[in-house]
């Protein structure tokens, strides 16, 4: 009770866009247009009854039942023509017209169509079997008197209140009501609902944050008016009628069925959605049936193979007809006056017919049903190969391959085109903060991985040409004193210690140096922005006692650990405030220092940004930013731009040793700006409707402008082991590769040239659309009329080569893309990039990645391979030809 008291003591601010207010709403108010579903939280016995009567939480994601199972199996049995076939005969087989008995064509079919019948009862019975294992699971429940008892999910009914502990499953769709933690927040795991691993911070209702034990549950009751069902996993329109007054639910407020608890003792929620209403389960979709080029061309043969038996049959059954027809009546001996129908030759049409079709049972073996069985057993057989081969075991996470179906594995063999995610698939998407720039200052001297590969693969290939060349000996050895200069720059620093996440050498800024810098306040002021601009949360580790940080995004935890390690430590947060222990000099007495957050605008892939508003502990406001470079600069002040041209050289050099890069930015906040510009901000959190995120976001841009460059940040995302050599290996075969990442043309070059995608000699081809500010239909079209100029251009070039070993590599951003990939346009394209060995597109959506596989599926009819490792990948992996997914970083939403 102590704790509860505290937390009910702790102030109330006006953090986060989804910091829940109570507007002044009439209580006629409070149906919401568009938001028919109505909930009474701790109330369910209100449920039992229609029209408030909604489904329940037992879920099924099994193909059949009993009574539809061998209908449904029968008919997707016989959508092959084989079968169809073969039943034919099987029919024709038990007429008297069979040359032979039925059960030699009976028994085989029989075994063909019951053995995959018995397969597909099998996938579906272990479906079964999972779903009930989710069905029994347990969770706490609210049973009433404040009493908490343990239920299967089956029996959670919309309006429950449940009690989630640490590592579970959420159960349902949940309005997230409060936590263990005081400030009412909590860690959750999405990677079953958008494949991401990085932890999400989810925040409770501020009016309802206080329910922080069992009994406080005993008497509270609440009114829920949301949204019907649907699929979208990101919005959420309702509010709750609490304690008389009216709150907006914000989507970051609810607790999807599915997603993980984690690194919070527990929390407590209302359940909205159940079972098959759940957001998860909306989206729930049957994966794309893919077959096979052999299954396909084996339907092409027998029709070819039928068409001739047919041939054969109607030759014979001719001949038959015309025997019977003038030889029958001279073998008196036969009697062929008292024969039956099919031998009497006053009719010799009637016979002709019924040889037809014994004909077609006696030639029938031309289509042979064992290859079939065949096929099926040298499938099953590779898939448990593959599924044991060891050199496809991960030993760090103990996952093996594992083929999610058989039916392509043949394909495999028979891959004309690669196409790759960069980000997590050729690189490890683990961050170490490696340089910054700071007041247009250049800091940290290690060179990235992508710098060292690079320097050596051109060594390599410099080495190989110049090999017979007069000056050889001389340029070979510029050429790795170059090397050895870039490898062994390393500040003196042999034998320092590893820390994760923080990979940065530069003596000036280490160990309190910084204060001797010329630009002592800019620094300052970019530690602080690392070190307060986020929404991370500090987490003790008992073994090591360090701090560790539980971030939404590997780039954000790096970010902390580098502030930590120039002595700017992030230890503690509060819904109200954030607090940093800053030792400067490094053995002085550090001394702590409290932020007051009074806004957070989130990052989303649309803003490509994040900012917080502070109060430092003089009560001067602060505006904190970080986001993407092209953004940054666009909203920065006449008197920010100060180190902008510096910078922007030096970000080009980040990008060009294959680094992720950020700018930094802040402002300066007067007391009466920041009350008119929250006032606006605090309305249109509090607005309830469809547009409340287009409001907040019109809101936020307003505020985020006018701002002052700091810097920026370049972190370095390693690659795989094994990468180069393996692309080297696949383009000696003869395969094409492409890569489609979201990042930026340099960096996705560089990347490039470290894994041996492009190599030195290699021609590179970049498209690139016009910059233009104008919108209007004549500027789109001459901007689409220079892209496709450029294409025919490169593609007259490679036709006029004359070098036969000439290597193209293809490379477009994905805003060219977008005009490339357009109907008019997109055969160019194609015709193009076929052309080239390899083929780079950058700054690409996960819509455009599934695009650019089908035209390359459609357009070469070729077998086409996609892998990824993300959430972003799943629509090029469905859509190409053989999908391969990555248990990666970015989580296991992939799948073949």
């Amino acid at each position: 009770m102590t704790r509860g008291r505290i937390r009910a003591k702790l102030r109330r601010s006006q953090l986060y866009t989804f910091a829940c207010l109570r507007p002044h709403v009439n209580e006629t108010e409070g149906s919401v247009q568009g938001c028919p579903r109505v909930i009474y939280c701790n109330q369910p016995h209100m449920h039992k009854k229609r029209p408030l009567k909604y489904c329940t939480n037992y879920i099924s994601t099994t193909k059949y039942n009993f009574f539809s199972y061998f209908p449904k199996a029968l008919f997707e049995q016989f959508n092959r023509v084989a079968n169809i076939y073969f039943l034919i005969a099987a029919l024709l087989s038990v007429t008297p017209l069979s040359p032979f008995s039925p059960v030699s064509m009976l028994l085989p079919l029989a075994i063909v169509v019951g053995v995959s019948m018995a397969k597909e009862a099998l996938e579906d019975w272990r479906r079964f079997m999972q779903d009930k294992e989710v069905n029994a699971r347990k969770v706490s429940v609210h049973v009433g008197n404040g009493v908490f008892s343990y239920k299967p999910w089956e029996k959670i009914q919309v309006g429950d209140i449940v009690k989630v502990e640490k590592d579970q499953f959420f159960p349902a769709d949940l309005l997230f009501l409060s936590s263990s933690y005081e400030d009412g927040i909590c860690y959750v795991e999405t990677m079953n609902l958008d494949g991401e691993t990085n932890l999400k911070v989810k925040r409770a209702m501020e009016a309802t944050s206080p329910l922080n034990e069992d009994e406080a549950f005993k008497e509270f009751t609440g009114t829920v008016k949301c949204e019907n069902p649907n699929p979208s996993l990101y919005t959420f329109v309702g509010n709750i009628e609490y304690d008389r007054e009216l709150y907006a639910i914000d989507p970051s407020q609810i607790l999807l069925r599915d997603s993980k608890l984690r690194n919070t003792a527990h929390v407590y929620g209302s359940v909205i959605f159940t079972g098959h209403d759940s957001k998860v389960m909306q989206n729930a979709t049957t994966s794309p049936s893919k077959r096979s080029g052999i299954e396909k061309k084996m339907d092409k043969i027998i029709f070819i193979l039928f068409a001739i038996l047919v041939l054969i049959s109607l030759i014979s059954s001719i001949g038959f007809a015309v025997k019977i027809n003038y030889q029958t009546p001279q073998w008196w001996y036969l009697k062929p006056k008292e024969t039956d129908v099919y031998f009497n030759p006053g009719k010799p049409l009637v016979p002709g017919l019924a040889h037809l079709v014994t004909a077609l049972i006696l030639y029938g073996y031309l289509i042979p049903i064992s290859l079939y069985v065949s096929i099926e057993i040298v499938k099953f057989l590779q898939a448990i190969f593959i599924n044991q081969d060891i050199s496809m075991y991960d030993d760090e996470s103990g996952i093996p391959a594992q083929a999610r179906t058989s039916n392509l594995n043949e394909e495999l063999g028979q891959v004309d085109t690669i196409l790759s995610d960069k980000t997590g698939t050729l690189t490890c998407n683990q961050m170490d903060f490696l340089k910054c720039s700071v007041a247009g200052t250049a800091y940290g001297v290690s060179p990235s991985e992508v710098e060292l590969a690079a320097a050596k693969q051109m060594a390599i290939d410099l080495e190989e040409q110049n090999r017979e060349s007069a000056n050889a000996k001389h340029k070979n050895s510029g050429s790795e004193i170059e090397l050895e200069t870039v490898i062994t720059s390393n500040d003196g620093n042999d034998f320092k210690r590893r820390i994760k996440g923080f990979n940065f050498e530069d003596s000036r800024l280490m160990d309190g140096n910084w204060l001797k810098e010329p630009n002592v306040d800019t620094l300052l002021l970019f530690f602080r922005i690392l070190a307060i601009c986020h929404t991370a949360i500090p987490e003790l580790n008992e073994e090591t006692g360090n701090l560790t940080y539980e971030a939404e995004s590997p780039d954000e935890a790096a970010f902390l650990v580098a502030a930590r390690e120039f002595g700017f430590e992030f230890y503690r947060r509060t819904q109200s405030s954030v607090f940093i222990r800053e030792r400067y000099p490094p053995k002085g007495q550090p001394v702590e220092r409290e932020f007051k957050i009074l806004n957070l605008l989130d990052f989303t892939s649309k803003r490509k940004r994040m900012s917080v508003i502070v109060r430092d502990e003089d009560g001067q406001i602060l505006l904190l930013c970080k986001g993407a470079d092209s953004i940054i600069f666009d909203r920065l002040s006449k008197n920010g731009r100060m180190y902008e041209e510096a910078t922007t050289k030096l970000l080009n050099e980040y990008g060009e040793a294959g680094l992720r890069t950020l700018a930094l930015a802040y402002k300066q906040l007067d007391e009466s700006e920041y009350s008119a510009w929250n006032s606006e901000f605090q309305k249109a959190k509090s607005s309830i409707g469809a547009d409340r995120e287009a409001t907040l976001e019109h809101v936020s841009d307003m505020m985020e402008k006018d701002l002052i460059l700091v810097g920026a940040t370049a972190v370095e995302d390693k690659l795989q082991k094994g990468v180069p050599q393996c692309i080297d290996k696949l383009a000696q075969a003869g395969l094409k590769i492409w890569v489609l990442t979201g990042d930026k043309m340099e960096t996705a070059i560089n990347i490039g040239f470290a894994c041996s995608l492009l190599r030195q000699g290699m021609k590179q081809i970049c498209i690139t659309a016009l910059n233009s500010d104008s919108v209007g239909k004549a500027a789109k079209e001459a901007v689409k009329d220079n892209i496709l100029m450029q294409i025919t251009n490169a593609s007259q070039m490679i036709k006029l080569e004359r070098d036969p070993h000439a290597a193209y590599a293809l490379i477009i951003e994905g805003k060219t893309l977008a005009y490339a990939l357009e109907d008019d346009m997109k055969h160019h394209f194609l015709g193009l990039a076929v052309e080239c060995a390899s083929v780079i597109c950058c700054r690409v959506s996960p819509k455009q990645k599934a695009l650019v596989t089908r035209l390359v599926k459609e357009g070469t009819g070729k077998t086409t391979l996609a892998i990824g490792d993300g959430a972003n990948d799943v629509g090029m992996i469905q859509e190409a030809d053989i999908g391969i997914g990555i248990s990666g970083v970015e989580g296991m939403q992939v799948g073949t």
